[in-house]
């Protein structure tokens, strides 16, 4: 995208970035119809207790389920909620998750707090591509979740997981 340059009118120097935003809008409205599917690996029963299904990825994972550091993203009401989680009262440091961070490559968690609009969603993706693997999300509300009160707008997403893979 192009800075807009010129002496006229700034909507008139602005719709081709309007255009291109809305167009990247619309491609994502259209791919997003279902949720995203979770795979699942199936042990058989005479096998459930003596073996341990796994990937290498999810043992590095379990080894840093307790030093999780959040990226700052909170998107409306719900997002105090979430800050409210770092103070005294409830104090998620003693998880290893105090600190959270301002810039996705630091976070290896993000957490979906409040109403998720068709015009968020770009960004939300984008800031879900450059966080590090391995990564997790958290939606936190039933308007992140479901949509909300708004469920059925035609501005606002079916839930999160329309958009990204969501793991609580």
């Amino acid at each position: 995208m192009q800075l807009p340059t010129g002496n006229g009118p700034l909507h008139e120097r602005t719709w081709g970035i309007d255009r291109e935003e809305g167009q990247m809008v619309n491609d994502l409205i259209s791919i997003s119809s279902e949720p995203i599917e979770v795979p699942f690996i199936e042990v058989p029963d005479d096998l459930k207790s003596n073996l341990l299904v796994t990937s290498v990825d999810a043992l590095v994972n379990w080894g840093r389920k307790s030093a999780l550091w959040p990226v700052s993203f909170g998107l409306a009401c719900c997002a105090f909620e979430m800050m409210a989680t770092a103070m005294g009262r409830f104090d998620i440091a003693r998880f290893g998750m105090e600190a959270f961070r301002a810039s996705p490559r630091q976070a290896d968690l993000m957490i979906v707090a409040g109403t998720v609009t068709w015009k968020m969603a770009p960004p939300i993706r984008r800031i879900y591509d450059q966080m590090a693997d391995p990564k997790w999300v958290i939606s936190m509300g039933v308007c992140a979740t479901s949509g909300g009160p708004y469920f059925g707008s035609y501005s606002v997403v079916p839930g999160v997981d329309h958009i990204i893979p969501v793991d609580v």
